[in-house]
């Protein structure tokens, strides 16, 4: 028996190392096929990063030009809205309206008659005409209503001949100004203007 345990233990250690050996081969083995699909998808990953800083080196280059192209937009707006202020004022005019009205009065429509008249006389001027009202009513209303009053005297001017590219027109709101009385407010600004001679 003790032959037979003596025996036994070296056959036991030859097992157990070959089991190891096995085992380790088996570990190295599963061990290389992670690293190798680590490996591979961090190769897939750089690729996807590269994709993305070419696509971001694209876009990047895309912005800059259309900065650039922004850029001389804005140039050439800023020529336009400096330009625009280039013209003299001729002559002022504050056509009334009632409360709550955008209709012409006999009065001011014989004032636009004498605007007509100018702007027939001299072709060099043009007319910018402001439309207000007072602070009664919402914002809302109010810009609705200023819009209203400036219509009726731009189609006052155009249906007595004045040619509707000389006219600028715009409904401003609410005038704000202190103190000032309700009625005289709720008007349009007429302004004769001319681009000033170099």
């Amino acid at each position: 028996m003790r032959r037979i345990v003596t025996w036994s233990a070296p056959l036991v250690l030859v097992a157990v190392a070959t089991a190891g050996c096995a085992t380790k081969d088996w570990v190295n083995e599963k061990l290389g096929k992670r690293q190798a699909q680590m490996d591979e998808r961090f190769a897939q990953v750089d690729v996807a990063v590269k994709d993305v800083g070419t696509a971001a080196g694209t876009a990047q280059g895309r912005a800059e030009a259309a900065f650039g192209r922004a850029d001389e937009v804005n140039a050439r707006l800023t020529r336009v809205w400096t330009g625009r202020n280039k013209r003299n004022v001729v002559e002022t005019l504050h056509v009334q309206f009632g409360f709550d009205r955008s209709d012409l009065s006999d009065g001011a429509q014989t004032a636009l008659l004498g605007v007509v008249k100018e702007l027939k006389t001299n072709v060099d001027l043009t007319v910018d005409l402001e439309g207000y009202t007072d602070p009664t009513g919402t914002r809302e209303y109010n810009v609705g209503l200023s819009q209203r009053r400036v219509e009726s005297v731009r189609r006052y001017l155009i249906e007595n001949g004045t040619d509707i590219a000389r006219i600028h027109s715009i409904g401003m709101g609410v005038l704000v100004a202190a103190n000032a009385e309700h009625a005289k407010l709720r008007r349009v600004t007429v302004r004769l203007m001319v681009n000033p001679t170099d």
